[in-house]
């Protein structure tokens, strides 16, 4: 008899290539959905839960890098930066 799953496919993240930011965050949205609809036993919700926060901290770093960046091209001038109208028209 077969059965069915609501846990994410396992990966092992020391040694998977890191997921785009939208992968990850698809993925954490996915465990969350399954973790709350209740059906996972125990070890199952254990493993989902623990790759929940291994998918979070690399979200996390990847919009903290992401805020860096931005914050060095503003440094850089660009907060200054004005797009004349005749652009904002064009658009």
């Amino acid at each position: 008899m077969a059965t069915t799953s609501n846990t994410p496919p396992d990966t092992d993240s020391g040694n998977a290539t890191p997921l785009s930011f939208e992968s990850a965050l698809k993925e954490l949205e996915g465990i969350v959905v399954a973790m709350e609809a209740g059906q996972m036993p125990l070890q199952d919700a254990l493993d989902a839960y623990k790759r929940g926060v291994a998918l979070l901290r690399q979200c996390q770093d990847t919009l903290t890098a992401a805020e860096q960046q931005v914050s060095i091209l503003d440094a850089a001038g660009l907060r200054g930066f004005q797009p004349d109208a005749d652009s904002e028209k064009a658009g």
